[in-house]
């Protein structure tokens, strides 16, 4: 994938690992983020690939969208439309049927917390900033960040972090609910990987109908969801990694799922 000229793309055993490389900041260019939907397209459609590993190279996740190219921008519909392919992107990753995982070590803050807010989970170092400053700017988040945070952290949470601008800390985001859980800062990525690990182990079957659940749960009356759940349930049941899991309890061991 030597292509990509913002993101490293690699593999580590079933992790797909997607390291955002826009040095000093990692600003989410529309170049990078077009480099992201690549990747993950790439990653989708590999079979070997369980979970996917979001991180940022050097002191930061990502600081933002590249201001520079708002200079270009001559009038509102241009700005309006940056920001509905960036909006689109985002829902793609949110929409993966693979976990994505965002490890933030350093800042990330505007559009790449927005970045971060379309993972399914996100992990942070204790010491980690995280904020969305665009009023500061005379802006809006324009990458669904008014969308997501509230779902995250609440309605009054998020109108206090928009308001002021102020970011909290990785310590701070996990009390919140805007980070699953914080990871120490020594050997950071080394924990997040074992994190994905412990995911990637899992049947990719149950895994993707995890999430199409989750996902259909915010979105569906109850009842629609409590009847997709139980169509899932029996789909599920009939596949190989199924029998493995069920046999592998009984006999006290560790399964191997095929995803089969």
């Amino acid at each position: 994938m030597s292509e990509f000229k913002l993101i490293n793309v690699h593999t580590e055993d079933r992790i797909g690992l997607v390291t955002l490389s826009h040095p000093p900041a990692n600003t989410l260019s529309q170049k990078m983020i077009q480099e992201l939907e690549t990747a993950f397209d790439r990653f989708s459609e590999d079979a070997n690939v369980k979970v996917i590993l979001l991180h940022g190279e050097g002191r930061f996740f990502a600081a933002g969208a590249d201001i520079k190219e708002f200079t270009s921008v001559k009038h509102g519909d241009q700005f309006r439309e940056m920001s509905r392919e960036g909006q689109r992107v985002f829902r793609k990753i949110e929409l993966m049927t693979k976990p994505v995982i965002a490890a933030i070590h350093g800042a990330a803050l505007g559009g790449g917390l927005e970045l971060a807010m379309a993972c399914h989970i996100r992990l942070a170092a204790p010491d980690a900033k995280l904020g969305l400053p665009e009023l500061q700017l005379g802006l809006v988040p324009g990458f669904a960040g008014t969308q997501r945070l509230p779902e995250l952290v609440g309605k009054a949470k998020a109108t206090e972090m928009l308001l002021t601008s102020d970011p909290i800390t990785g310590e701070e985001a996990m009390a919140a609910g805007l980070v699953n859980r914080t990871l120490p800062g020594e050997n950071f990525m080394d924990q997040a990987k074992k994190f994905a690990e412990n995911i990637s182990n899992k049947g990719s079957h149950s895994v993707s109908y995890v999430l199409e659940l989750i996902e259909k749960s915010g979105n569906e009356p109850i009842e629609r969801g409590q009847e997709i759940e139980a169509v899932r349930f029996g789909d599920v049941s009939e596949t190989y990694d199924a029998s493995e899991g069920i046999k592998a309890f009984m006999e006290k061991r560790k399964p191997k799922f095929e995803d089969r």
